[in-house]
C-alpha cells in the first residue's frame, strides 16, 4: 500500500545537518529533474530575489524563505517526516507512533513534492518554499516536469499494492493513475455533518486525514482494495461512504459529527 500525502506550505527549518544530496534520496530514477527543478528555484532566489518573490507568492515579509531557497544546495537537511509539519502531520504525529508504525510509515508513506516529485519519510531534505502550482523562470510550471518524470516512478512505487491518494487538487495534478490503476486507487474526502448538511472543511479535512493514516499505520492492515481500506477504517471506528468505481478509481467518504 502507498499512500500519498499532500506537502505542508509551512515547513520546520533543521540548525544542523548534512547538506542535500539529490543521489541519496529515493526513487533515484527522478534524479534528473529534481536537479532541474532545483537549478531553477536556487538561481531565480540567488539571481532576482524581487522576481522571485512574485512567482513564490510571498509577500515582503517573507524575504527570509527566498534568502533560504536560494542556499538551499549548502542548507542542512533532516528526515523528511521532520520536515513537513502543519495539520495534517500534527495530527499524523510520526514522531510518537510505535515502533511498528514508524516501519510502516517509512515504507507506506509518500509525499507529493513541488521540488521532489515523490519524497519518503526517510529522504534528508532541507527547507524550501514551493508551491505546486509555480511556474519557474527557463523551465516552465513545476507540474509539466513531475508529469513527465513521475509516471514509471509511481506505478514502480505502489506495485500490486493499494493506492491511496490524499492529495490535493493542486499536487494531484502532478500525476494521476491510469485506468489500469483504478481498481487500486482509493481517494478520501472528509465530509463534516451538521444538522443534516454535509461540508469539507478545510482545516478540519487535513486534521482528519492525519488521524486516519496514523490509525492505518498503527493498527498493520495492509487492504488491497477501495472496498477493504473501508471496511479497515470502518473497522476503526470511521462512518465511511463508497463511491461508485471509476476511471480514476474509487471514492471514499468519511463522515464526521464533531471536529
Amino acid at each position: 500500500m502507498l499512500i500519498l500525502l499532500p506537502p505542508s506550505e509551512g515547513k520546520s527549518t533543521p540548525s544542523r545537518g548534512k547538506p542535500l544530496d539529490l543521489a541519496a534520496l529515493s526513487s533515484p530514477e527522478l534524479t534528473p529533474a529534481r536537479e532541474q527543478v532545483l537549478e531553477a528555484l536556487v538561481a531565480l532566489c540567488a539571481d532576482d530575489p524581487v522576481r522571485a518573490a512574485e512567482v513564490l507568492g510571498l509577500s515582503p515579509g517573507q524575504a527570509d524563505l527566498v534568502l533560504r531557497n536560494a542556499g538551499l544546495r549548502e542548507a542542512p537537511t533532516a528526515r523528511a517526516d521532520r520536515i513537513y509539519t502543519g495539520v495534517l502531520y500534527d495530527a499524523l504525529d510520526v514522531e510518537s507512533l510505535s515502533a511498528a508504525a514508524k516501519r510502516r510509515a517509512t515504507s507506506r508513506l509518500g509525499v507529493a513534492s513541488s521540488l521532489f516529485g515523490l519524497v519518503r519519510m526517510g529522504d534528508r531534505l532541507p527547507s524550501y518554499r514551493l508551491s505546486g502550482d509555480a511556474t519557474l523562470p527557463d523551465l516552465g510550471p513545476v507540474a509539466g516536469v513531475w508529469r513527465e518524470a513521475l509516471p514509471d516512478v509511481m506505478t514502480a512505487a505502489i506495485g500490486r499494492g493499494l493506492f491511496v491518494d490524499l492529495r490535493s487538487g493542486m499536487y494531484a495534478n502532478f500525476w494521476r493513475p491510469g485506468p489500469e490503476l483504478a481498481k487500486r486507487t482509493a481517494t478520501v474526502r472528509v465530509l463534516h455533518e451538521h444538522n443534516g448538511t454535509r461540508k469539507v472543511v478545510s482545516h478540519f479535512n487535513k486534521a482528519t486525514k492525519g488521524r486516519i493514516v496514523r490509525a492505518l499505520l498503527e493498527d498493520g492492515a495492509d487492504p488491497r482494495t477501495p472496498a477493504a481500506l473501508a471496511a479497515t477504517l470502518e473497522r476503526l471506528g470511521w462512518t465511511v461512504e463508497i463511491g461508485a468505481p471509476g476511471k480514476a478509481g474509487t471514492q471514499l467518504d468519511v463522515v464526521v459529527s464533531e471536529l
